[in-house]
Parts: structure tokens; sequence; C-alpha cells
């Protein structure tokens, strides 16, 4: 008998989570048996989520897509006959080549999300070369965290971020809007290690979460009102002096500007503004003026309203007030993802694209289906999204969707709510199956994904079918047929020293490394890539896109207006489920029975005045439209807030809606960022 074949193969986790773990694929036989967190990785320590730890399980789940498919039924049913990839792979080429002659191709639309973060596979990987290439409108991917990312390059610039490994030297850590037991659990145990070296913990969140139970203290506030919070504390630490005069000197510009503002925010009107009260306000503030270092950590979720960008952007400067970015273990992260300097300009060759090509935001998807013009759009291409299920206003979503004259292609892993519009529905291969290359937007390492198995059936990656669908297409451009390998190439093709020694050779033979920065690494050795070169209180560059040239407290469009909160008297926010991620597992029958059904919590005093029971079915709902739930009465959220996780597929539910039902599709006040926690709602019996 021949002895098995066992092999330890090493790759990256793909998903939207900002810890994209380490992980090796145990292969016997050609066949994936095991999964499990790299030990030697420093972030990921041998661990992975409760849900990334059923992705073999979902591998090999037994309604994956296996085979191209056309639609055999009405848009919707979500009937399909199988054909061959040459017949899928015509039909497209032959629709979208009819369309752009007949309507010119930007009445073609690429539709990408975060099912893959990779850069092969993923939003930045060999797709968008093609849709440059044949001059598609533009996909404009602003429904997770673009909000906060201007509102953070307003303040300290792209790249300025601290190390989340330097936690443990924190005394004071500030978990701001981010829940890390359900979301990105590997920073937890930085956390544990500083508590135990005498770090106070607080959360700042709507919603008493995992972490929120766990920490050392809990200030619920208001969705939406963060930036007025942030100026409150910063009320305190000037009042006693406590503002670090030599830093400011040196590193900011614009203090004294800054500093009149801060005193229009004293804590007596902060608490009425964010529903915390004066005496906790004055207390943390007296803390922060009093502990360095100090640590701030910002969840993406915290910036999805109308002031978002702004808040983000008050809370980074924080930091540059107490001086808390020369210390170790001090300062404030958002995103680490703008520290990598990979080359995406030569990766995804936005050259290519004609001059002029316009651009269609994300959230706004169904309003683009149903009312752009000039031309309309005709043909719409979805991959590594489900927007049916994740994209706001989903009863415009379905509208749009259910067009005869759009003809639409969705490639998937499942039959998502999405894929039962599709007219072709094409099989994609899973993070084991497929080559790519990660950074991280919680940690400072880059990964290479080396492809551990065969894939099932007639799967291709991403990277494959456009290469396939440019070869149909007659495409003549050279660059639309670079393999895996020279698209990882170009990415690391720069002159940053961080990339100094990353080569694509050393990210196969190791599987992980560390940019090439000081360890530990802070973020002032690196520079401030602001136009001042400083962080920059008054920001010309924000004044002249239009926003306040300093810091301040941006209400949120519907939560803070009364006349719609007499109609509508909750504000819903939509967390995380700690057993999905988005809508990725949603349709995993363990996870799903673990998450239980979709609840909505309520506040008892709520649930009172509406004779609302725990456990009753209830339906949430606004003028945008409604959800069936089963509501939850807790004092995890305070009175007029309700909470209710996102991901879960309509499908899969008894009233086929989901919260993105209630959700407007309008933005947020940089970058059109989506507003899920800027919505209010009313809650009744359910018919």
């Amino acid at each position: 008998m021949s002895k098995e074949k066992t092999q330890i193969v090493r790759g990256a986790c793909p998903l939207d989570c900002p810890d994209t773990c380490s992980w090796e694929v145990t292969v016997e036989n050609g066949r994936a048996t095991d999964l499990r967190g790299t030990r030697d990785h420093p972030f990921t320590r041998g661990n992975l989520c409760v849900k990334v730890n059923r992705y073999l399980e979902q591998m090999a789940a037994p309604d994956r897509l296996l085979y191209p498919m056309r639609r055999a039924g009405a848009k919707g049913e979500g009937r399909f006959e199988r054909i061959t990839w040459d017949e899928a792979l015509t039909e497209i080429a032959e629709k979208l080549g009819a369309i752009s002659k007949t309507h010119g191709a930007e009445a073609i639309l690429p539709y990408y999300g975060t099912g893959t973060l990779g850069f092969i596979q993923g939003i930045e990987g060999g797709g968008q070369r093609f849709w440059n290439a044949i001059g598609a409108t533009r996909h404009l991917p602003n429904i997770c965290s673009i909000a906060g990312t201007l509102g953070a390059k307003f303040s300290v610039g792209t790249g300025f971020a601290m190390d989340p490994e330097t936690l443990p030297h924190a005394k004071l850590i500030i978990l701001w809007g981010t829940n890390p037991l359900s979301c990105g659990n590997h920073i937890w145990r930085f956390i544990t290690e500083a508590r135990r070296n005498g770090a106070h913990v607080i959360t700042i969140d709507p919603i008493r979460t995992r972490s929120a139970a766990q920490v050392d203290e809990h200030l619920p506030i208001l969705p939406g009102t963060d930036a007025a919070l942030a100026l409150g504390l910063l009320h305190v630490v000037v009042g006693q002096g406590a503002e670090d005069t030599a830093f400011l000197k040196q590193h900011t510009v614009g203090w004294e500007e800054f500093r009149q503002r801060i005193l229009d925010y004293p804590p007596s009107r902060v608490a009425e503004i964010t529903g915390i009260p004066e005496g906790r306000i004055v207390a943390l503030g007296e803390r922060l003026a009093s502990t360095r270092p100090t640590a701030i950590r910002l969840g993406i979720g915290m910036q999805r309203h109308s002031g978002g960008g702004t808040a983000v952007r008050t809370i980074m400067a924080i930091p540059g007030v107490t001086g808390d970015w020369q210390h170790l273990g001090g300062g404030a992260t958002y995103s680490t993802g703008g520290v990598f300097p990979g080359n995406t300009q030569a990766l995804v060759r936005p050259d290519l694209s004609p001059p002029g090509t316009r651009g269609l935001k994300m959230t706004q998807l169904g309003e683009s289906l149903l009312s752009v013009g000039d031309p309309p759009i005709q043909a719409l291409f979805v991959y590594a999204a489900n927007p049916v299920t994740s994209t706001p206003h989903q009863h415009k979503v379905r509208q749009g969707l259910a067009r005869d004259d759009l003809f639409t292609v969705v490639v998937e892993h499942f039959q998502t709510d999405t894929a039962d519009y599709a007219d072709i529905l094409l099989p994609s291969t899973m993070q084991p199956e497929h080559a790519d290359i990660h950074n991280a937007y919680g940690h400072l390492y880059l990964m290479w994904n080396e492809p551990a198995v065969a894939p099932p059936g007639e799967c291709l990656p991403h990277s494959e079918i456009f290469r396939r669908l440019a070869r149909t297409m007659g495409l003549n451009e050279p660059c639309l047929y670079d393999s895996d390998e020279e698209l990882a190439e170009a990415l690391l093709d720069s002159d940053d020293p961080a990339l100094e020694g990353v080569t694509l050779e050393a990210l196969k033979r190791e599987g992980w490394l560390r940019l090439n920065l000081a360890d530990p690494f802070m973020p002032l050795e690196r520079g401030l890539k602001t136009p001042s070169g400083k962080i920059e209180f008054l920001s010309h560059a924000a004044e002249q896109a239009g926003h306040d040239p300093l810091p301040t407290y941006v209400p949120p469009k519907e939560v803070a207006d009364p006349d719609l909160a007499k109609r509508y008297p909750l504000a819903l926010v939509s967390p995380g489920n700690h057993y999905f991620l988005n809508s990725s597992f949603a349709n995993n029958p363990t996870l799903r029975k673990q998450a239980g059904p979709i609840t909505v919590s309520l506040h008892p005093d709520d649930a009172s005045a509406r004779g609302l029971a725990d456990g009753n079915r209830v339906r949430v709902f606004n003028d945008r439209g409604g959800f069936d739930a089963e509501i939850h009465v807790s004092d995890i959220v305070q009175p007029g807030i309700a909470a209710s996780d996102k991901g879960h597929w309509p499908k899969l539910l008894e009233a086929e809606n989901n919260i993105n039902i209630t959700v407007d599709d309008r933005g947020s006040d940089m970058g059109g960022g989506a507003v899920y926690h800027d919505n209010r709602v009313e809650i009744e019996a359910a018919p």
C-alpha cells in the first residue's frame, strides 16, 4: 500500500477583516484536510476565528457552484441550466461587445466588493486592468471605509497609524466603535497583555458588545456623535493644561485655531449631544489628560454616518494634542493599510482607462441601474460581492437587477440572492485553490497565498476568468494576459524602503514578511504625508474639498433629525455578526444555527412602550421598507436605540428582506461613504 503524501501549504485568509490571518492548509493526497492559523506569525499566532475555522467545510459544501450556468427562469427566480465555459465566455463577450458598440463602453458597469481582499483576485486585481482596457464605467468602492480614510488623511496623511503590536505598552486603551472579540479578535491578545501591565481599557460604542462587556468601562454613545465626544474630551485636556506644547509646536499646524474650536464643546454640551453623562465625559477626559501612552483603536463601523469622515479626522487629532504619537504604545489606528507602499498603479493600470471615464458609487447601485443615463447601464458584472444582501436601499437594488434589458453576470461560490438575478452565473475558486498576495489593515505583514489544492468542478480564479474573457473578446493589450505571479511582481515593484527585501520569491519561501519598517514601528519616523508634513488641525486641503478647515462635529442626518424622530423614534445600528463576515458564511448551516434567527435588540423601556416582549416577532420599518426579526429585550442598548446584525441572506429569512432594506443610499460627508448607522426606524408587532 502506498504511503499517504502530506503537505503543509501556507496561505492567508482573504476576508474583510483587519487581522488578515496567516494560515496553513494540511493537504493529504491532494485533499485539504485541516486548516489552522500559522503559529509563528506574530499577529495570527496559531489562532483563527469561529468563522474561518469553518472555511474547509465551506469549500466542500454540497451547494457550492461548480459549473457555468445560464438563466432558465425569470430574473430573481434562481433557475439555471448548466453550460460550458466556452458558451459562457462567448455569450458574455458578444453581449459586452454589442453593448459597447451600440451604447459605448460606459454602459458596462463592473461591481466588486470585499469578498476577497487579495491584490490578485480581489478589488485591485487583474479585473481592474480588463475594465480599464475596454473603457467600462469606473466602479467607485465607497461602501466600506472611504469616509474615515479621507478624514484621517486630512489630519495625519496616508500611512500614518500606530503599530497594533505596541499596544502592550499603552496605559490607556480606547476601543472606539470596534468590537474586536467578534470582528478581528487577534488584537485582544495585545490588549490583554496591556491590562496585565496595568492598562485601563475603555469601549465607546452604542452597543454593549462582547468586547464592551469585557473591558474596564463602557461608554454608550448615541450613533454618529463621536466627533462631539472627541472634542469634549479635548476640552477637559485643555482645561487641565495637559496639552503637549512642545509636540504641538514641532509637529502640528493650526493649534491655536483648533484650540478655539475645542473650547466650543464643554462637557455639558457634549453630554446633551452624545447621551453620555457629563461626569463620565469629564472622568475620561481627566484620565486622557494624565495617562501616557494612550492608544486609540477606531472601528470601521463608527464612520458609517453623515459625519463619519469628520469624526475620524477629529479623533485622529487627539494624539496630536496629547503628544501620544511620540510614545511607544501611543497614538491611534484606523487602518494600517496605507502603510503598505505597493505599486497599485502598475497593478491596476488606470492609464488604460480613457480620460474622463465616469465613475459610479457602489453604495448607489440601485439608483445607478434605475436612473443613470447617457448611457444607461446595460451590463452589470458582479464579483466578490453580494449587493442584494449588503448594499443600501435593498428595494432599489432588487428593482434595478430585475430589469429585463440588463445583462448581468455574477461570479460566485454560492447561489446568493444576487446570483438569482444573473443571466450568466460563473463558479469561482476559493482561497486554497488559487494564488494571491495580501496586506492587512490591522497589522504590518504582507502574505503570499499559495494554491494548496486543485479547484473542484470547473471553478476558475477571477484572474483567469478575466484572461479568458479578454482572449475571447480579442483584446490586444499585453498586460491583460499577465500571470498571477507577474501581477504580484508588478505590485511589489516599488522603490519605497518599506518593501526593500520583500520579493515574491521571499514571500513564497516564508509565507509572510513584515514590511521593512522599524520594529517597533513608530509612525513619526516614517514622516507625515500631509501637505505641510505635520499633523494638520487646520487643513487647507479639507477646506478646498468643501469641508470645515478644522476638526469639528457634523451631526448625523437622520439620527439627529427631530422631525424624523417623531415618525421613526429609534436609531437603528447594524453591527457585524459574530458568526458571519459581511454576508460570507451566512449560508453555512453550522454557523447559521450558532448565530440563531435575525434579531433586533431593544431597551426594556422601548419594548414596554410598544407592548413587546422578549422573543416576539416584530416588524422593523421606515419609508424605505421593512424586515421581520425576533425581538431581544436587553439593556445592551440605551433607550432610543435598536441594533440588528448585518449579513443575513434575505432568501434565507422568512420575510426575504434584511436590515439594508431600511438603509438609505445617500452618502457620508467624505467620499460618499455608506450611512448604515445613520438610520431611523420604528418597530411594531409583526402581522
